[in-house]
């Protein structure tokens, strides 16, 4: 067990120790936060990659003090150090992926250009890997009894997670934030694409047994097909009619409490930082007009747990990378209470 007699709580924090300074191994700690470092398919900006380093700094300036879950952090956090060798594949094959996306907008066949076919190929079967990959990390800390949190990386990297989840879990829902909604079927001819995660998950992970969706705004004619076939399996609520319904005079606590209902006994949270309004995450890969303050979102999170619900894990993911640290700075507090309330949840 951790001794914290000597450890200063209100002091600088110590860049020799863990994630937002805390002197916490991995053993000792209840939650890991797993980097992973990919972002093969993002169809905009980029430097989510990166992100998990960037957030490590930017931690360090976050006060260690939470009035909404006391002293969850003394269970101990732990992110482990990102994996040097998943990155460079990441940015091999997000070269290859960029001339492929620029190849089929254009029009051109695939199949006559033995390149593009190559190409296509080693950045599916990356995405595979990486699947497997995020699957056995995740599987390992929930068998030795861990929380986990994984840090992103683009949209598409917690699908492995997802697996592992459902392997410990059993049934379970995803209460997913996000500006899209992350139901296309093979995008831009990637099976798992940022932008199909959803999508993949509802077809290949039968244990999710709903997925409610919050601050979507940009989507397509095929997603909203999707949701119009889905038997309520899959909710939405769309960024506008949510703003039109608080117009028209009803709060954010009877939106939220209705959300919450359609989630089952235990609630996986999907965050995409573009689901805040992009102010706050101005370099996200795919930032779109419109969407929610912290606070919003943190306070339906929150409801997990006071509805009864058991909060089992959580992503964060598509934080940007830009001149400033501010996108950093805001994926750091929001990883702060995203583990404070994970910890709390199951304490």
């Amino acid at each position: 067990m951790t001794d914290l007699s000597k450890f200063d709580a209100n002091g600088v924090s110590n860049p020799k120790n863990n994630i937002f300074g805390l002197p916490f191994s991995e053993d000792e700690a209840r939650l890991i936060i797993l980097p992973v470092p990919w972002e093969v398919t993002v169809s905009y900006g980029a430097g989510t990659s990166r992100a998990p380093e960037h957030i490590f700094i930017a931690s360090m300036q976050v006060d260690i003090f939470d009035a909404d879950c006391g002293n969850a952090w003394r269970k101990g956090f732990y992110m482990r150090p990102h994996d040097r060798k998943l990155l460079m594949k990441s940015d091999y094959l997000r070269k290859e992926a960029e001339l492929y996306i620029d190849y089929i907008s254009k029009d051109e066949l695939v199949e006559k250009n033995t390149f593009m076919t190559k190409s296509l190929k080693e950045i599916n079967e990356g995405g595979a890997n990486l699947n497997v990959w995020v699957y056995e990390q995740t599987r390992e800390l929930l068998k030795s009894g861990k929380l986990v949190g994984l840090l992103g990386g683009d949209h598409s990297v917690p699908f492995g997670f997802y697996k592992a989840i459902a392997e410990t879990y059993g049934d379970f829902g995803i209460l997913h934030i996000d500006a899209h909604c992350d139901l296309r079927k093979s995008y831009a001819d990637f099976t798992y694409s940022h932008a199909s995660v959803m999508y993949n998950a509802l077809n290949e992970i039968p244990e999710v047994k709903k997925i409610v969706q919050v601050g979507v705004r940009d989507y397509s004619q095929e997603e909203w097909d999707f949701i119009c076939k889905s038997d309520y399996r899959l909710v939405t609520y769309f960024d506008k009619e949510v703003k039109e319904r608080m117009y028209d005079g009803q709060t954010w606590k009877q939106i939220t409490d209705e959300m919450i209902g359609h989630l089952p006994d235990r609630v996986y949270v999907s965050f995409d930082i573009d689901g805040l309004d992009p102010k706050l995450c101005p370099h996200t890969g795919t930032p779109v007009q419109g969407g929610y303050e912290t606070e919003q979102v943190l306070y339906l999170i929150k409801k997990i747990s006071e509805s009864g619900r058991q909060f089992i894990g959580f992503d964060l993911v598509e934080v940007g990378t830009g001149e400033s640290d501010w996108d950093a700075n805001v994926g750091a507090h929001v990883l702060w209470k995203l583990c404070n309330m994970l910890v709390a949840a199951n304490s």
